[in-house]
């Protein structure tokens, strides 16, 4: 029985550092209250991009926003998951805006990842 107990470990071991662990930052933001409405769209334009469309909709076009370059996905308003390496530019750009900004690291298993990537 302590064979096979400790033969399962190894391979639990193994298993554990062959598969590459993803590190991201949740970031968890909030404009200021009072925040009038021009500003909210300048922020989100710039920061989530935008779908536009000219003479009654013959030509479409998107204006990218910062997290059209960023590998991300947005859970809720306010509220969205990017790899650590892009955080700090994140945060600095809502920090233009007067965010409240707070980070937290999470872990992603290699399914979570790819989730990530396709949208």
């Amino acid at each position: 029985m302590l064979i096979s107990m400790h033969y399962s470990i190894d391979i639990f071991i193994n298993l554990w550092v062959e598969l590459p662990i993803m590190k991201h930052d949740i970031i968890i933001f909030r404009l200021p209250p009072n925040t009038d409405q021009r500003q909210l769209n300048r922020f989100c334009k710039m920061f989530y991009g935008q779908d536009t469309s000219s003479h009654k909709g013959k030509y479409c076009y998107r204006r990218k926003g910062l997290l059209d370059s960023i590998p991300h996905r947005k859970l809720i308003r306010g509220v969205i998951i990017v790899p650590k390496e892009h955080t700090k530019r994140v945060v600095q750009f809502l920090k233009e805006f007067d965010a409240e900004v707070y980070i937290g690291e999470i872990t992603l298993t290699p399914d979570d990842e790819k989730f990530l990537h396709e949208g």
